[in-house]
């Protein structure tokens, strides 16, 4: 186990600046992920920390100490490929543990006449099948020992790739997208394995996703990475009720963040559609602003709870999915031309109820952006200082259902 800290860490190609003085500190155990869309920087972040790739400025620690200046075996930092890089020709044994046959056995031991000669190589190569048989009965492999890749599942051979990481006892795991070879169903259950894992071994896992999914479900925290930067870090929890700008409202949430435009009337108060809401936003009166609602707090008025402080949208049923328990309903909104709005539902109501309806929402469940897109919180005139988890403070004299 170790804690990974990453001091103003640059990286260009070129005129290309790919990350951006990226400063992170990941804490001794802790599953942190990596995650925003392809070309933000995440992958080249792990190859960096790995050794694979050299920083154009700034420094990597292990535990407090620089490892800028070691190659990638003397990091004690293992990394898993997207591709797994098995080798063909090696069985699942000998594919574990040729980590510990390259730093246990000479060069001159390892040659194919003299390693049948070699007393000390057979001794050495007693402790390296125990310890290859001990991982592979942690990950439940041990039937396969003898198999080459091409005989393995995906599933398996992702368990023999992380059974090679795992022999090295590493400091800390490094994974690269290692689950997007996988068909959908056995995503699911890798994602699982994955998280028991990292609880029994209690080590330092840093993953790598473009899958918000993955990284809601097994991460300690969260960095959503684009464009180079870290945009925010944090638990799942707080990106998602939380978010600090609509980039990470939009990533983080399936499906994506409502996105409403609004404009700040007088005394920093929002208007939607010309009709003031108990939302105070302490910005200017004229400026444009977005509301953010997720998908499971905007309902069809037949299927809503009724509140005097609801906002209401007369919307238009455009598509509906179906799936199993829920219901995803897109709708236009003719007030608001080129505005959808998304809505999830129980699965137990018609299509036919909500064809033509009424969209309710409580201003609690309000995200508000600025016109530069970051978060604004907003402050209650007289309400209780502790606004509720993730949601906007109201107005003074409004009531949130």
């Amino acid at each position: 186990m170790a804690a990974v800290d990453i001091k103003n860490l640059s990286k260009s190609f070129g005129a290309h600046k790919v990350l951006k003085d990226i400063n992170l500190s990941i804490k001794d155990g802790e599953f942190l992920t990596l995650v925003g869309p392809s070309g933000c920087g995440k992958s080249t972040l792990i190859r960096i920390i790995a050794g694979l790739e050299p920083q154009s400025s700034g420094s990597i620690l292990v535990d407090g100490a620089p490892i800028d200046h070691l190659r990638p075996h003397e990091r004690r930092i293992a990394m898993v490929f997207q591709s797994y890089a098995l080798y063909p020709h090696m069985s699942v044994f000998n594919n574990i543990a040729l980590p510990l046959t390259m730093t246990g056995l000479s060069l001159y031991e390892r040659l194919p006449l003299i390693r049948l000669l070699s007393p000390r190589r057979r001794r050495v190569m007693q402790e390296i099948g125990k310890e290859v048989r001990a991982i592979a009965s942690q990950l439940q492999i041990e039937p396969l020992l003898e198999r080459k890749p091409a005989q393995l599942s995906g599933g398996q051979r992702q368990r023999v790739a992380l059974g090679r990481a795992m022999v090295r006892q590493p400091a800390a795991f490094l994974m690269d997208e290692p689950l997007s070879n996988l068909d959908a169903k056995l995503r699911v259950h890798m994602r699982s394995e994955l998280a028991e894992l990292h609880q029994r071994l209690g080590a330092t896992f840093v993953y790598v996703t473009h899958d918000q999914v993955e990284a809601m479900t097994m991460s300690s925290r969260v960095a959503m990475m684009e464009g180079g930067d870290i945009l925010q870090l944090g638990t799942p929890d707080e990106l998602y009720d939380r978010p600090a700008n609509i980039q990470v409202a939009q990533f983080i949430g399936s499906p994506t963040i409502n996105l409403i435009p609004a404009i700040v009337g007088t005394g920093g108060r929002l208007e939607l559609l010309g009709k003031p809401l108990p939302i105070d936003t302490g910005l200017q009166a004229g400026e444009k602003a977005t509301i953010g609602v997720r998908p499971e707090m905007i309902l069809p008025g037949t299927t809503a709870r009724q509140s005097p402080d609801q906002v209401s949208l007369a919307a238009t049923l455009r598509r509906s999915e179906h799936l199993g328990s829920e219901k995803i309903l897109h709708f236009d909104v003719p007030s608001l031309p080129g505005t959808s709005v998304t809505s999830r539902i129980g699965a137990g109501v018609p299509d036919t109820e909500v064809e033509n309806t009424e969209l309710l929402f409580n201003p609690s469940a309000c995200h508000v952006f600025d016109a530069a897109g970051n978060r604004v919180d907003a402050q209650s005139q007289g309400a209780s200082a502790a606004a509720p988890k993730g949601k906007l403070r109201l107005a003074e004299g409004a009531r949130a259902s």
